[in-house]
């Protein structure tokens, strides 16, 4: 079909039917710093859709009204839904809210946090309780190894 016979609306339309983000079925575990890292984001979302409202223009820009209202709704549950969590237990066995070091056999040493599952970022350096790295630490003491990825770890330190 040509362009010609299109609606131009229909892809506004469509980008402002915008999916909710998926909520994970998890508790929402948060540490201090994931908290206010939703707060935060929750403060964003609704000056995102304050802006989209007073522009006027929601005709115009439907995409941009659309995603600040996915935005404030997914943030607005996550935050009504955060369980403050500190690490609780001995200091020497892995909890949420720690700081994991292993070795791995090939040599490498990493060190991850284990956060809630919004504050997770792998490539920073903390990962999400729900992972699969998190799920096989949990629980283990210094010393103690676990398998990862396919590989045995041993845990170095916890802090």
């Amino acid at each position: 079909m040509s362009v010609a016979f299109t609606k131009e609306g229909d892809s506004e339309a469509f980008a402002a039917d915008l999916l909710d983000r998926p909520i994970s079925a998890n508790p929402n575990l948060v540490t201090a710093r994931g908290l206010a890292q939703l707060e935060a984001a929750l403060a964003e979302a609704r000056s995102a859709y304050s802006a989209a409202q007073a522009t006027g223009g929601v005709a115009e820009d439907r995409t941009a009204m659309a995603r600040a209202t996915r935005d404030l709704r997914y943030y607005a549950a996550r935050r009504a839904s955060a369980q403050l969590t500190e690490p609780a237990g001995p200091a020497d066995v892995v909890h949420f809210g720690q700081a994991v070091t292993f070795d791995r056999a090939d040599g490498r040493r990493q060190t991850y946090r284990i956060v809630g599952e919004d504050e997770a970022d792998p490539a920073g350096g903390s990962v999400s309780y729900v992972s699969p790295l998190a799920r096989a630490l949990l629980g283990k003491t210094l010393g103690d190894t676990a398998m990862v990825a396919g590989g045995e770890v041993e845990i170095v330190e916890i802090a």
